[in-house]
């Protein structure tokens, strides 16, 4: 098993002053040096340090981030793009050096094609942006990540989150791009058509490429009805086997659940103690069912029955917009109250994603390395498709504990892998899994993923040192 890439291993390159001067000429007040701009620019929610870039252009258009790129391009400096900073593998750090395009301000809705159940937009709209300017619709955009990512960033890490299980991931909802190549070029890839056999599926291709081959500026994505009704429930189990069983069962039975996020003992208590809620502190799966009123009536018995054969009780309704949001609040808010648990600590977040049938087996014998290696965590997951994610505590000030939680990081990703599993079921490569690419894909894959970063990045300026090295 490979250990992960570090940034500290890497080494930046220079941006020159003849660079900055043009930069600062071209953009004006859209662009900045100033310390604290490039450090919030430099960070993640990730637990990875790397120098901030030497400068951040604010793109207001795709025209701006052609000339941003073609001017890097001139002096060959690396160029990372960002969107809302939400990323957990170090995905936008300036590991080698360059400058910072900020998208954020790129946040318009182009066009909204609801009888084609499509919208295109820019990349720095956020899905909650998204979601509330195309209410009046009837339609929705269902990706949920948990964090307020932005649609651009979504695409670029291949995002999913807890709706996946029936709407599934960026991969299968991006349909179009606008993109900004290396060289400063700008090339448009697939169509709003369902589906299409011209030439290389160039969308795919960008979709979860981390920002390695070029920047997007505009995306096109599938929307959805709005259910006719919604309803969540919560159940309490005696163990962790009991839920993830649970969970098993609804899926193979082919009930259409929307939503089903696994939630351990640990973090129940954590959550309770940040959002003021009094759940009961044992394993405890939160559901959402969408449909007519009757399917999700239906769909809801199913799972309820199937619970309770395994001992799943206090199942409670949250029928209510009002008391959904309250649940499903604190599920995502699951990752700062477990933060707010140990004061001062980091959090090491990890991820894999393992077939359905063997994600008890990878649970239950993760749980017991982390349990017996004393550093507090948290496991929440979208056990539906069988991802599912540790957060490990750790005092960064004591290097034992960063070591602890990355060995513990390193056998749970061997395991997935030993299961059919992946090193990363939506949190992408980053640097903090480069490592362990090569261990799920085998080495002539990643030469051909080199082979295909060369041909499009000749100068290695895309966001460098992400996913493999150079």
């Amino acid at each position: 098993m490979n250990a992960p890439a570090h940034a500290a291993q890497l080494h930046p390159r220079p941006a020159p002053q003849a660079l900055l001067d043009a930069l600062s000429r071209r953009f004006g007040a859209q662009f900045s040096t100033a310390q604290a701009v490039r450090e919030q620019h430099g960070r993640d929610e990730g637990s990875i340090q790397a120098p901030p870039p030497a400068a951040v252009v604010f793109a207001e258009s795709t025209q701006d981030v052609q000339d941003a790129m073609r001017l890097a391009a001139q002096h060959e400096v690396p160029v990372i793009a960002y969107g809302a900073g939400s990323s957990l593998e170090g995905h936008l750090l300036a590991v080698q050096g360059g400058i910072s395009i900020d998208v954020g301000r790129m946040n318009k809705v182009l066009s909204i094609d609801a009888d084609d159940l499509t919208v295109t937009v820019q990349p720095g709209i956020t899905r909650k942006q998204l979601n509330e300017a195309i209410k009046d619709t009837g339609l929705f955009f269902p990706i949920d990540p948990g964090a307020d990512a932005s649609i651009g960033g979504m695409a670029a890490t291949r995002a999913s989150g807890t709706n996946a299980v029936r709407y599934g991931t960026m991969r299968e909802n991006v349909l179009a791009l606008e993109v900004v190549t290396a060289n400063g070029g700008a090339i448009r890839t697939g169509t709003r058509a369902k589906k299409s056999s011209a030439g290389y599926d160039l969308t795919r291709l960008m979709v979860g490429s981390e920002g390695t081959l070029g920047i997007f500026t505009e995306v096109t994505v599938r929307l959805y009805p709005l259910p006719e009704a919604v309803s969540a429930a919560i159940c309490s189990f005696p163990s962790i086997e009991a839920a993830v069983r649970t969970v098993i069962q609804t899926i193979q039975l082919g009930v259409p659940i929307a939503r089903v996020e696994l939630i351990d003992a640990n973090s129940v208590r954590m959550v309770n103690a940040h959002s003021k809620l009094s759940l009961r502190e044992e394993p405890m799966l939160l559901m959402e069912f969408h449909g007519s009123a009757a399917s999700v009536q239906e769909q809801a018995e199913t799972v309820q029955g199937i619970a309770s054969e395994f001992g799943g009780q206090a199942f409670e309704w949250a029928s209510t917009p009002e008391e959904r949001t309250r649940l499903w609040t604190a599920r995502h808010n699951a990752y700062f109250a477990a933060v707010q648990s140990r004061p001062g600590c980091k959090a090491i977040s990890t991820d894999t994603c393992v077939p359905i049938s063997r994600l008890a087996d990878c649970l239950l014998a993760s749980v017991d390395e982390a349990d017996a290696s004393g550093i507090p965590y948290f496991l929440v997951g979208h056990v539906g498709d069988g991802n599912f994610h540790f957060g490990y505590l750790i005092d960064p000030a004591v290097p034992e504990e960063r070591e602890r939680a990355e060995q513990l990081n390193h056998r749970l990703v061997a395991r997935a892998l030993s299961m059919g599993g992946t090193c990363t079921g939506e949190h992408g490569v980053g640097v903090h899994k480069m490592g362990f690419l090569v261990d799920e894909t085998g080495a002539g894959a990643v030469d051909v993923m080199r082979a295909i970063k060369r041909a499009l990045d000749p100068k290695n300026i895309l966001n460098p040192g992400k996913i493999f090295a150079l």
